[in-house]
């Protein structure tokens, strides 16, 4: 499994258009309250389709970095196990986007942050943490969430306060037990230390009605960039 995204594109035009969004409703006098920062930019202004069309370039540039990524892993597999090393069926997931879809008998634009589409039969991933189960998963079109998922386990704490709350010895023997190979070497690593993230099975159990398990992964090796 490799994450990765447009690597800070994305977030700058994001935080571009949301600043020229947020002008535009103050002249608008919109109702939205700007302490929320849910700016808008009607759909069919220039502002929008010029957004639109950067946000899949991003998300494109994203797909391109993970594909060289594993690209390069299948290399080093096949140079120490031999070329009987192949891949297939990869799964590809965005968790950042807005895309226009049919719902509830019109069509909506769909945005998803921190969640992936999960139509009948379509597969997904659901990553858990360094020290935990991930899953691969199919959908199961559940009309109710606009027919998507959850992206991961999702953070029981935010970056920060796991840097300044978590044990590094506790975190460090929770991986060691398990037998990982991990990068959790320093306080800067507790970001993404296993209990920084939520139960993943409480996760998975809560969505069932949403994804079908297809395969359970194990963690055996994390190496962050």
């Amino acid at each position: 499994m490799i994450h990765s995204g447009s690597r800070n594109l994305g977030k700058q035009v994001a935080d571009h258009y949301n600043k020229i969004a947020k002008k535009l409703n103050a002249q608008w006098y919109s109702s939205v309250p700007k302490e929320h920062d849910l700016a808008f930019l009607p759909l069919g202004s220039d502002e929008a389709e010029l957004y639109r069309r950067e946000m899949y370039y991003c998300i494109s540039f994203a797909l391109a970095n993970r594909t060289l990524m594993m690209n390069r892993v299948h290399e080093c597999l096949v140079d120490v196990f031999g070329p009987s090393v192949t891949t297939y069926n990869q799964i590809n997931i965005a968790h950042n986007y807005a895309r226009m879809e049919h719902h509830f008998g019109q069509d909506v634009m769909v945005h998803r942050k921190g969640a992936t589409s999960a139509k009948l039969n379509e597969p997904g991933i659901i990553p858990g943490s360094q020290g935990s189960a991930s899953f691969i998963v199919r959908g199961l079109g559940n009309p109710q969430s606009f027919m998507s998922c959850s992206h991961g386990a999702g953070r029981r704490m935010g970056r920060k306060a796991a840097r300044r709350e978590l044990s590094l010895t506790t975190e460090q023997l929770n991986l060691d037990a398990q037998g990982i190979i991990h990068s959790v070497r320093g306080t800067q690593d507790l970001d993404e230390a296993p209990g920084a993230y939520k139960d993943i099975y409480e996760v998975m159990d809560n969505q069932q009605d949403l994804v079908e398990i297809v395969t359970k992964l194990r963690p055996l090796a994390v190496v962050k960039g």
